[in-house]
């Protein structure tokens, strides 16, 4: 336990730096005020279950789907949005340290962080149908509807192939010119990516064919600070129901999820 927590607080601090470093401008950069500026306008708490570490979160016909993380912890569970309540829960195998997810054709993809596997589920039976290999560690995972969009922690994204999780192509995220490392939670969100990027309270927005930011989402002060307590972790979770545009966003170990407005500056 002692040796994961300095891991995660030595991650935590590499993550702050560099991912602030992403957003400072030098010659040739696009500067913060370059791109479109977003904030939360309004939130409604939903009662999120304190004990997910949450990794993923998205809807897939109608309902919301979560993942959480840390060995012996993990789980894939179906939510109701309305109250947070757990209506249906997977545990994964203690060997396995959930990371994010996502659904398409019938089938959930959950990555797993060191493991090389992403797990795959019949979405109505929570059936294990496959564990496809990859390479490298698994954080983030989305679709475009044709592809799976993954995330490894670093600056850049893979497209796979749904059926054998082949890597078709990668795009490299940047803000003009500067990498923007650490992206982590994806959302595909009206032809574009939304990502967390560990240990900061913003999301970032992605240009899925050229890889540059276009928008910032300032989340800051989200979760009220009367409810962060020791065991509180970083903001994690963005989940788009499609049938009518709502935001969600919540964190790891929070007790709290959000669905939220989100405005752009100065409109």
């Amino acid at each position: 336990m002692r040796h994961r927590l300095l891991i995660s607080v030595l991650s935590l601090l590499a993550a702050s730096v560099c991912a602030g470093l992403a957003f400072m401008g030098h010659a040739g950069d696009v500067k913060d005020g370059d791109l479109a500026q977003y904030s939360v306008s309004d939130k409604q708490e939903i009662r999120h279950d304190l004990s997910a570490y949450t990794q993923g979160l998205f809807f897939y016909e109608g309902r919301m789907y979560e993942s959480t993380g840390q060995y012996g912890e993990s789980s894939f569970r179906e939510v109701d949005p309305a109250t947070g309540k757990v209506l249906r829960e997977e545990i994964l195998p203690a060997e396995y340290f959930g990371e994010g997810s996502c659904a398409f054709d019938g089938r959930a993809y959950i990555l797993t962080w060191y493991e090389g596997l992403c797990l795959v589920y019949d979405i109505e039976t929570f059936t294990k149908l496959a564990e496809l290999p990859y390479q490298g560690q698994g954080w983030g995972l989305t679709t475009d509807g044709s592809s799976l969009i993954m995330s490894n922690g670093t600056s850049v994204l893979s497209f796979r192939d749904p059926v054998t999780f082949m890597e078709q192509r990668t795009l490299e995220v940047r803000n003009g010119v500067r990498p923007v490392p650490y992206l982590n939670e994806l959302e595909y969100i009206d032809g574009e990516i939304w990502a967390n990027v560990y240990g900061q309270d913003f999301i970032v927005i992605i240009d899925p064919v050229s890889g540059q930011l276009t928008g910032r989402i300032d989340c800051t002060g989200l979760l009220d600070a009367r409810y962060r307590t020791s065991s509180t972790d970083v903001l994690n979770g963005i989940a788009c129901n499609p049938d009518d545009g709502s935001v969600y966003l919540t964190g790891k170990y929070w007790p709290w999820m959000y669905r939220v407005d989100i405005t752009e500056a100065g409109k």
